[in-house]
């Protein structure tokens, strides 16, 4: 993973694992690799790890077992409005795109669903 040197890498690995949870790609229950792992595995210092993990843990996005080591939340609800806050994100910018080129919310909602429609490619502007 290529870290972004203007912002902070704990702050990008926890957004990067956040999106990993929301996507489904971290199944709920599911036991996260040790923080060593997760150090070697994305090439930064644990103490980075560990902070993101922590900002994790405090949004109860995983919970610590202190014997049996970190595992990805159960709580659908949880994982449900993480999911749809990242969309609602989204959108929010989009909705900026839109009102920095004028454009009427009908005119973006069929370019959207134009764009829905081809799978998100580029092809057809």
């Amino acid at each position: 993973m290529e870290f972004d040197g203007n912002r902070p890498i704990y702050l990008q690995l926890y957004e990067t694992i956040r999106k990993q949870i929301a996507a489904g790609e971290l199944i709920p229950g599911e036991k996260l690799e040790s923080v060593r792992n997760l150090a070697k595995i994305y090439g930064v210092n644990p103490n980075t790890v560990q902070r993101a993990l922590q900002e994790l843990e405090r949004e109860a996005l995983i919970e610590t077992d202190r014997t049996r080591g970190k595992f990805v939340t159960e709580n659908k609800d949880t994982i449900d409005t993480l999911g749809k806050d990242a969309f609602f994100d989204a959108c929010d910018q989009l909705i900026g795109v839109a009102a920095d080129l004028s454009m009427t919310q009908e005119t973006a909602v069929k370019l959207l669903n134009k764009r829905w429609e081809k799978g998100g490619s580029h092809e057809g502007r």
